[in-house]
Protein backbone atom coordinates (compact mmCIF):
# COMPACT_ATOMS: atom_id res chain seq x y z
CA UNK A 1 0.00 0.00 0.00
CA UNK A 2 1.14 3.02 -0.72
CA UNK A 3 2.06 6.06 1.64
CA UNK A 4 0.60 9.70 1.24
CA UNK A 5 0.47 13.01 3.02
CA UNK A 6 -2.67 13.82 5.15
CA UNK A 7 -2.82 16.74 2.51
CA UNK A 8 -2.76 14.40 -1.06
CA UNK A 9 -5.47 12.09 0.85
CA UNK A 10 -8.07 15.13 1.22
CA UNK A 11 -6.81 16.67 -1.96
CA UNK A 12 -7.61 12.59 -3.67
CA UNK A 13 -10.95 12.59 -1.70
CA UNK A 14 -12.30 16.11 -2.98
CA UNK A 15 -11.15 14.88 -6.60
CA UNK A 16 -13.10 11.67 -7.23
CA UNK A 17 -16.02 12.88 -5.34
CA UNK A 18 -16.09 15.79 -7.85
CA UNK A 19 -15.56 13.42 -10.88
CA UNK A 20 -18.52 10.82 -9.11
CA UNK A 21 -20.90 13.50 -8.58
CA UNK A 22 -21.37 16.19 -10.88
CA UNK A 23 -23.46 18.85 -8.06
CA UNK A 24 -20.50 18.36 -5.56
CA UNK A 25 -18.76 21.76 -5.63
CA UNK A 26 -16.41 23.53 -3.95
CA UNK A 27 -15.96 27.44 -2.74
CA UNK A 28 -13.43 29.37 -0.14
CA UNK A 29 -10.90 31.87 0.15
CA UNK A 30 -8.09 31.41 -2.38
CA UNK A 31 -9.24 27.62 -3.17
CA UNK A 32 -8.73 27.91 -6.64
CA UNK A 33 -5.68 30.38 -7.70
CA UNK A 34 -3.62 29.33 -4.28
CA UNK A 35 -4.60 26.05 -3.48
CA UNK A 36 -5.32 27.72 0.33
CA UNK A 37 -2.62 28.60 2.47
CA UNK A 38 -1.61 24.64 2.71
CA UNK A 39 -1.37 23.94 -0.51
CA UNK A 40 -4.46 21.04 0.37
CA UNK A 41 -6.47 22.05 -2.84
CA UNK A 42 -3.92 22.95 -5.45
CA UNK A 43 -4.40 21.52 -9.08
CA UNK A 44 -8.07 21.14 -8.17
CA UNK A 45 -9.15 24.00 -10.22
CA UNK A 46 -7.35 22.86 -13.17
CA UNK A 47 -9.03 19.78 -13.77
CA UNK A 48 -12.81 21.35 -12.57
CA UNK A 49 -12.63 24.65 -14.26
CA UNK A 50 -13.72 27.82 -11.91
CA UNK A 51 -17.26 27.07 -12.08
CA UNK A 52 -17.02 24.18 -9.93
CA UNK A 53 -13.83 25.81 -7.69
CA UNK A 54 -15.22 29.53 -6.84
CA UNK A 55 -12.48 31.52 -5.20
CA UNK A 56 -14.68 33.70 -2.53
CA UNK A 57 -14.47 37.15 -1.51
CA UNK A 58 -12.88 37.54 2.38
CA UNK A 59 -16.55 37.12 3.87
CA UNK A 60 -16.79 33.96 6.10
CA UNK A 61 -20.31 34.41 6.70
CA UNK A 62 -21.81 35.50 2.66
CA UNK A 63 -20.09 32.42 1.23
CA UNK A 64 -21.40 29.92 4.24
CA UNK A 65 -24.75 31.41 3.85
CA UNK A 66 -24.59 31.39 0.38
CA UNK A 67 -23.45 27.27 0.91
CA UNK A 68 -26.51 26.25 2.76
CA UNK A 69 -29.02 27.67 0.14
CA UNK A 70 -26.78 25.90 -2.56
CA UNK A 71 -27.64 22.66 -0.60
CA UNK A 72 -30.88 23.07 -0.19
CA UNK A 73 -31.48 23.52 -3.55
CA UNK A 74 -29.89 20.22 -5.15
CA UNK A 75 -25.91 21.11 -4.89
CA UNK A 76 -23.38 19.62 -2.36
CA UNK A 77 -20.90 22.07 -1.44
CA UNK A 78 -17.83 21.68 0.05
CA UNK A 79 -16.89 24.88 2.10
CA UNK A 80 -13.01 25.90 2.39
CA UNK A 81 -13.35 27.95 5.91
CA UNK A 82 -9.30 28.86 6.30
CA UNK A 83 -8.87 28.68 9.71
CA UNK A 84 -10.93 26.95 12.24
CA UNK A 85 -10.83 30.30 14.47
CA UNK A 86 -12.75 31.80 11.90
CA UNK A 87 -15.95 29.57 12.55
CA UNK A 88 -17.14 32.25 14.96
CA UNK A 89 -17.78 34.43 12.13
CA UNK A 90 -20.44 31.72 10.21
CA UNK A 91 -21.60 29.87 13.65
CA UNK A 92 -25.62 31.44 12.71
CA UNK A 93 -25.46 30.13 8.88
CA UNK A 94 -23.76 26.82 10.47
CA UNK A 95 -25.95 26.61 13.80
CA UNK A 96 -29.19 28.31 13.40
CA UNK A 97 -29.65 27.44 9.46
CA UNK A 98 -27.38 24.64 8.12
CA UNK A 99 -27.96 22.52 11.71
CA UNK A 100 -31.90 23.12 11.73
CA UNK A 101 -33.20 23.38 8.25
CA UNK A 102 -34.07 19.48 7.89
CA UNK A 103 -35.91 20.04 11.28
CA UNK A 104 -37.98 23.29 10.71
CA UNK A 105 -38.78 21.95 7.62
CA UNK A 106 -40.18 18.96 8.59
CA UNK A 107 -37.86 16.84 6.79
CA UNK A 108 -38.63 18.53 3.50
CA UNK A 109 -35.37 20.31 2.95
CA UNK A 110 -31.89 19.05 3.89
CA UNK A 111 -28.39 20.10 3.65
CA UNK A 112 -25.93 17.96 2.11
CA UNK A 113 -23.06 20.66 2.94
CA UNK A 114 -19.38 19.69 4.13
CA UNK A 115 -17.55 22.53 6.24
CA UNK A 116 -13.49 21.95 6.32
CA UNK A 117 -11.78 24.06 8.32
CA UNK A 118 -8.50 22.87 10.83
CA UNK A 119 -7.07 23.16 14.09
CA UNK A 120 -4.05 22.72 16.19
CA UNK A 121 -1.76 25.05 18.32
CA UNK A 122 2.01 24.87 18.24
CA UNK A 123 2.20 26.20 14.74
CA UNK A 124 3.31 30.06 16.18
CA UNK A 125 0.63 31.33 14.79
CA UNK A 126 -1.05 33.30 17.77
CA UNK A 127 -4.13 33.38 19.96
CA UNK A 128 -6.45 34.12 16.81
CA UNK A 129 -5.46 31.21 14.35
CA UNK A 130 -4.43 28.18 16.79
CA UNK A 131 -7.94 27.48 18.51
CA UNK A 132 -9.34 24.11 18.49
CA UNK A 133 -13.12 24.73 18.26
CA UNK A 134 -14.41 21.61 17.13
CA UNK A 135 -16.76 21.50 20.79
CA UNK A 136 -18.49 24.34 19.87
CA UNK A 137 -20.03 22.86 17.10
CA UNK A 138 -20.67 19.48 18.62
CA UNK A 139 -22.55 21.10 20.97
CA UNK A 140 -25.07 21.92 18.38
CA UNK A 141 -27.83 18.91 17.56
CA UNK A 142 -28.07 18.52 13.46
CA UNK A 143 -24.48 18.84 12.71
CA UNK A 144 -21.89 15.86 12.69
CA UNK A 145 -18.30 16.72 13.42
CA UNK A 146 -15.53 14.24 11.95
CA UNK A 147 -11.59 14.43 13.14
CA UNK A 148 -9.42 12.66 10.98
CA UNK A 149 -6.02 11.48 13.04
CA UNK A 150 -4.07 10.48 9.61
CA UNK A 151 -4.24 10.63 6.08
CA UNK A 152 -6.40 7.10 5.70
CA UNK A 153 -9.20 8.58 8.11
CA UNK A 154 -8.95 11.96 6.23
CA UNK A 155 -9.56 10.40 2.60
CA UNK A 156 -12.59 7.83 4.43
CA UNK A 157 -14.22 10.75 6.25
CA UNK A 158 -14.13 13.48 3.76
CA UNK A 159 -15.73 11.09 1.04
CA UNK A 160 -18.36 10.23 3.69
CA UNK A 161 -18.71 12.87 4.48
CA UNK A 162 -19.64 14.33 1.07
CA UNK A 163 -22.31 11.74 0.37
CA UNK A 164 -23.78 12.61 3.79
CA UNK A 165 -27.08 14.07 3.55
CA UNK A 166 -26.42 16.20 6.90
CA UNK A 167 -23.73 19.07 7.42
CA UNK A 168 -20.77 18.00 8.94
CA UNK A 169 -17.77 19.63 9.75
CA UNK A 170 -14.37 18.10 9.58
CA UNK A 171 -11.58 19.67 11.46
CA UNK A 172 -8.07 18.81 9.70
CA UNK A 173 -4.87 19.73 11.94
CA UNK A 174 -2.84 21.78 10.95
CA UNK A 175 0.72 20.15 11.68
CA UNK A 176 -0.43 16.78 10.18
CA UNK A 177 -0.91 17.89 6.51
CA UNK A 178 3.08 16.63 5.78
CA UNK A 179 2.47 13.48 7.68
CA UNK A 180 2.10 10.48 5.87
CA UNK A 181 0.00 7.33 5.82
CA UNK A 182 -0.99 4.07 3.88
CA UNK A 183 -3.71 4.77 1.62
CA UNK A 184 -5.43 2.51 -0.12
CA UNK A 185 -5.56 3.48 -3.92
CA UNK A 186 -8.94 1.65 -4.08
CA UNK A 187 -11.90 3.86 -3.34
CA UNK A 188 -12.92 3.23 0.18
CA UNK A 189 -15.09 4.99 2.89
CA UNK A 190 -14.77 5.22 6.86
CA UNK A 191 -18.43 4.75 8.07
CA UNK A 192 -19.46 8.11 10.90
CA UNK A 193 -19.67 6.60 14.61
CA UNK A 194 -17.16 3.83 14.30
CA UNK A 195 -14.05 4.01 16.76
CA UNK A 196 -11.01 2.33 15.33
CA UNK A 197 -9.15 0.69 18.29
CA UNK A 198 -5.45 1.45 17.61
CA UNK A 199 -3.70 -0.95 19.68
CA UNK A 200 -4.84 -3.07 22.21
CA UNK A 201 -3.92 -2.94 25.83
CA UNK A 202 -5.41 -4.39 29.22
CA UNK A 203 -4.31 -2.10 31.82
CA UNK A 204 -5.63 1.23 30.83
CA UNK A 205 -7.46 3.23 27.73
CA UNK A 206 -6.09 5.77 26.23
CA UNK A 207 -8.41 7.75 23.90
CA UNK A 208 -7.50 10.61 21.95
CA UNK A 209 -9.20 12.65 19.02
CA UNK A 210 -7.02 14.11 15.65
CA UNK A 211 -3.84 14.77 16.33
CA UNK A 212 -3.58 13.51 20.23
CA UNK A 213 -4.17 10.09 18.84
CA UNK A 214 -0.40 10.41 18.12
CA UNK A 215 0.12 11.79 21.43
CA UNK A 216 -1.49 8.32 22.70
CA UNK A 217 0.09 6.31 21.28
CA UNK A 218 3.81 7.86 21.79
CA UNK A 219 2.85 8.11 25.59
CA UNK A 220 1.48 3.82 24.94
CA UNK A 221 5.08 3.23 23.62
CA UNK A 222 6.49 5.16 26.81
CA UNK A 223 4.74 2.70 29.04
CA UNK A 224 5.07 -0.37 27.56
CA UNK A 225 8.84 0.02 28.07
CA UNK A 226 7.33 0.47 32.04
CA UNK A 227 5.45 -2.77 31.75
CA UNK A 228 2.07 -0.71 31.28
CA UNK A 229 -0.65 -2.06 28.72
CA UNK A 230 -1.72 1.05 27.39
CA UNK A 231 -4.96 0.29 24.67
CA UNK A 232 -5.71 3.62 22.31
CA UNK A 233 -8.52 4.52 20.36
CA UNK A 234 -9.21 7.19 18.21
CA UNK A 235 -13.52 8.02 17.94
CA UNK A 236 -13.17 9.06 14.30
CA UNK A 237 -16.28 11.33 14.63
CA UNK A 238 -17.06 12.72 17.63
CA UNK A 239 -20.67 13.16 16.31
CA UNK A 240 -21.75 10.71 16.20
CA UNK A 241 -19.74 9.45 19.05
CA UNK A 242 -18.89 5.37 19.40
CA UNK A 243 -19.90 4.79 22.58
CA UNK A 244 -20.16 0.90 22.79
CA UNK A 245 -16.09 0.72 21.67
CA UNK A 246 -15.14 3.20 24.28
CA UNK A 247 -17.33 1.46 26.64
CA UNK A 248 -16.53 -2.09 26.35
CA UNK A 249 -12.76 -0.89 26.04
CA UNK A 250 -12.77 1.12 29.62
CA UNK A 251 -14.77 -2.12 31.27
CA UNK A 252 -11.58 -4.50 30.09
CA UNK A 253 -8.91 -1.70 31.34
CA UNK A 254 -11.24 -0.14 34.67
CA UNK A 255 -8.89 3.25 33.97
CA UNK A 256 -8.90 5.26 31.01
CA UNK A 257 -7.68 9.28 29.95
CA UNK A 258 -9.70 11.30 26.88
CA UNK A 259 -6.96 13.84 25.26
CA UNK A 260 -8.34 16.97 23.31
CA UNK A 261 -6.55 19.57 21.95
CA UNK A 262 -9.55 21.62 22.78
CA UNK A 263 -9.67 23.67 25.99
CA UNK A 264 -10.57 21.38 28.70
CA UNK A 265 -13.00 22.90 30.75
CA UNK A 266 -16.45 22.74 29.62
CA UNK A 267 -15.25 20.70 25.77
CA UNK A 268 -14.59 16.71 24.55
CA UNK A 269 -12.67 15.45 27.45
CA UNK A 270 -15.24 16.42 29.79
CA UNK A 271 -18.43 15.04 27.67
CA UNK A 272 -16.62 11.83 27.05
CA UNK A 273 -15.60 11.06 30.47
CA UNK A 274 -18.80 12.07 31.71
CA UNK A 275 -20.16 9.13 29.40
CA UNK A 276 -17.50 7.02 30.78
CA UNK A 277 -18.39 7.53 34.16
CA UNK A 278 -21.99 7.02 33.70
CA UNK A 279 -21.67 3.92 31.65
CA UNK A 280 -18.83 2.19 33.13
CA UNK A 281 -18.92 3.30 36.64
CA UNK A 282 -18.67 0.33 38.14
CA UNK A 283 -15.94 -1.01 36.06
CA UNK A 284 -13.66 1.71 36.95
CA UNK A 285 -10.65 1.43 39.42
CA UNK A 286 -10.21 4.94 39.14
CA UNK A 287 -11.63 8.51 38.02
CA UNK A 288 -11.67 9.01 34.05
CA UNK A 289 -8.97 11.41 33.60
CA UNK A 290 -9.27 14.74 31.30
CA UNK A 291 -6.39 15.89 29.56
CA UNK A 292 -6.99 18.72 26.88
CA UNK A 293 -5.45 22.04 26.24
CA UNK A 294 -4.71 24.76 29.30
CA UNK A 295 -7.99 27.48 29.85
CA UNK A 296 -5.61 30.16 28.19
CA UNK A 297 -5.68 32.16 24.66
CA UNK A 298 -2.60 30.16 23.03
CA UNK A 299 0.31 31.62 23.14
CA UNK A 300 2.70 32.82 20.30
CA UNK A 301 6.12 32.33 22.84
CA UNK A 302 7.22 28.70 21.63
CA UNK A 303 8.43 27.88 24.90
CA UNK A 304 4.54 28.80 26.19
CA UNK A 305 2.95 27.33 23.54
CA UNK A 306 4.79 24.14 23.37
CA UNK A 307 3.23 23.53 26.97
CA UNK A 308 -0.36 24.64 26.75
CA UNK A 309 -1.65 21.18 25.25
CA UNK A 310 -0.94 17.63 26.12
CA UNK A 311 2.25 15.74 24.97
CA UNK A 312 2.91 12.02 25.42
CA UNK A 313 5.20 12.45 28.56
CA UNK A 314 2.16 14.10 30.54
CA UNK A 315 -0.18 11.55 29.49
CA UNK A 316 2.16 8.37 30.14
CA UNK A 317 2.86 10.47 33.74
CA UNK A 318 -0.81 10.32 34.58
CA UNK A 319 -1.09 6.86 33.26
CA UNK A 320 1.40 6.11 35.77
CA UNK A 321 -0.44 7.68 38.60
CA UNK A 322 -3.88 6.06 37.74
CA UNK A 323 -2.18 2.47 37.63
CA UNK A 324 -0.76 2.78 40.85
CA UNK A 325 -3.85 4.09 42.45
CA UNK A 326 -2.23 6.94 43.20
CA UNK A 327 -5.06 8.87 41.93
CA UNK A 328 -7.61 7.73 44.45
CA UNK A 329 -5.45 8.47 47.41
CA UNK A 330 -5.20 11.87 46.39
CA UNK A 331 -9.25 12.02 46.25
Amino acid sequence: MREITLSKAVNEAIAEEMRRDPTVFLMGEDVAEAGTPFKVLAGLVEEFGTERVIDTPISEPGFVGLAVGAAMTGTRPIVDLMFGDFIFLVMDQLCNQAAKTHYMSGGKLSVPMVLRTNMGATRRSAAQHSQSLHALVAHIPGLKVAMPSSAYEAKGLMKTAIRDNNPVVIFEDKLMYQDKAPVPEEEYLIPFGVANVKREGTDITLIGTSSMVQVAEAAADILASEGISAEVIDPRTIVPLDEETLIKSVKKTSRAIVIDEGHQSYGVTGEIAARLNEKAFYHLDAPVVRMGAMDVPVPFSPALEDITVPTPEGVAAMARKLCSGEMIHAA
